[in-house]
């Protein structure tokens, strides 16, 4: 990831020496970058990234984090049964956990320091604090481009989002930060064979909550609007104005949902159909 990093930095560098761009005039900008004399040195791939790094310059963390809503929190008095199979669940490396506060991230939990000691003790001296990192706090004002520089200068690789009077607002990842640079990054829980979006019959579809409704809309050609939410979870919610049952349906034009899986926390798979 440095050397794609390194590669655009070098390619901006010699673009703006040919071209100097105002603020207001980007657009002539990458048209510059897609004529003639570029198209054997830059490539569409190349430009999106460039786009992404412009882009980067002028996002916050609010516009991309993850929302309160959708963390995947472990809590300080679970068992290492139950941490195991939540972890397992998740697919995920990294997770705040909470203590009695439910308001309050005392620490974050690497997945594999948890499964290190799970394989090579009995698990009847276990305690959760033994293993937590100190969380990072950020403001959900800060500009993504100081926040990549600040993760790569402590080797943080998630941050816990608080709003102005101090409450969690969300998480973020480097991850996501840098894909909104290169484009989506699968790593190894992004596998082929569990897309988030199975069809199980005609008209009939099983999605995973965390999808995003622009590749939510992209794939069933909807217009949801996403300004205060950034996963199909999270309009649900949303539109019922709580959080819903197992088994709860709602109707959103042109589409209807209905919550197949949730937890105690987020939902986690949602069937859609069109409305007959």
């Amino acid at each position: 990831m440095g050397a794609i990093i390194h590669t655009m930095s070098s390619l901006i560098k010699k673009l703006i020496s040919f071209y100097k761009p105002k603020e207001d005039d980007l657009e002539s900008f990458f048209d510059f970058m897609n004529s003639d004399q570029w198209s054997e040195l830059i490539g569409q791939d190349e430009i999106r990234m460039i786009r992404g790094v412009f882009e980067v310059s002028e996002l916050q963390v609010r516009d991309i984090m993850i929302p309160r809503s959708n963390m995947i929190v472990l809590d300080t008095n679970s068992s290492i049964t139950d941490l195991l199979h939540q972890i397992g669940n998740s697919g995920h490396s990294r997770f705040p956990v909470i203590g009695e506060n439910k308001d309050e991230v005392v620490g974050i939990l690497l997945a594999k320091d948890l499964l290190k000691f799970s394989n090579q003790n009995d698990n009847s001296d276990f305690k959760i604090k033994d293993f937590l990192r100190p969380p990072t706090f950020i403001p959900e004002s800060k500009r993504l481009k100081i926040l990549l520089n600040e993760f790569r200068k402590s080797r943080n690789h998630m941050a816990i989002v608080v709003d102005e009077y101090g409450r969690i607002a969300g998480l973020l990842t480097i991850e996501d930060v840098l894909e909104q640079i290169v484009g989506d990054i699968e790593d190894e829980f992004d596998a082929e064979d569990l897309p988030m979006i199975q069809e199980k019959g005609k008209g009939q579809f099983e999605v995973d909550a965390l999808i995003r409704i622009e590749d939510f809309n992209e794939f069933f050609d909807t217009q949801y609007l996403d300004e205060d939410f950034d996963t199909l979870g999270g309009m649900i919610i949303n539109k019922l104005g709580k959080f819903p049952q197992k088994g709860e349906s709602l109707s959103i034009n042109p589409l209807t949902f209905k919550v197949l899986r949730s937890d105690s926390r987020r939902l986690q798979l949602i069937e859609v159909r069109e409305i007959e």
